[in-house]
């Protein structure tokens, strides 16, 4: 979105402005819900702001912040005894997502494959999660994921494996539980 020029870098408040939607939703894929969403979103504008002068003279403003955004959100892991979270059957409403306008069509969740898909990445450790979510609903590249985790191809290769894996096993599970129910009887 936005590159760093010497001649024309964006302010912190602009680039905050325009980048709020797409930070939010990177988040949210992330943390998994809406207020630990916000809160990662804010914690990444915030770091961002304090080392404005850095983040606007990289090549790529937006690869920087998507970088801080990863990395605050691999970093900050609570004890689980210790974590807070809305649990809920339902399905998140992309569309209605605080701060989050417009529509819902390129959003993950804007097909009922994904939707399927969701609870189980989900339930994946933090950085597979993060693999998944950088190279399948960001559509970054195996470059890029490693260099905005800061690790080898490797790795982002290895871990993305590990993370498909149990995504498919997790899958054949459901797939299997779905089968085995009684005919007439909800899911």
């Amino acid at each position: 979105m936005f590159t760093a020029t010497a001649t024309q870098a964006p302010s912190f408040e602009e680039y905050a402005v325009v980048s709020w939607a797409m930070l939010y939703r990177s988040a949210y894929l992330l943390a998994g819900n809406h207020a630990d969403a916000e809160d990662l979103a804010q914690q990444t504008l915030m770091k961002a702001h304090a080392s404005w002068a850095k983040v606007s003279a990289s090549d790529s403003v937006h690869a920087y912040v998507r970088r801080i955004l990863t990395n605050t959100f691999l970093s900050s892991r609570r004890p689980k005894g210790r974590r807070l979270e809305l649990l809920t059957d339902e399905v998140p409403e992309w569309g209605r997502a605080p701060g989050v306008a417009g529509s819902t069509a390129g959003m993950p969740g804007a097909s009922d494959e994904r939707m399927t898909l969701w609870p189980h990445v989900r339930q994946l450790p933090p950085q597979q999660r993060a693999v998944i979510v950088l190279r399948y609903y960001e559509q970054l590249s195996e470059a890029e994921i490693a260099d905005t985790l800061g690790c080898s191809r490797g790795t982002v290769k290895s871990t993305a494996h590990r993370a498909l894996k149990s995504l498919r096993a997790a899958l054949e599970v459901s797939d299997d539980q779905t089968r085995a129910e009684p005919d007439g009887k909800e899911a």
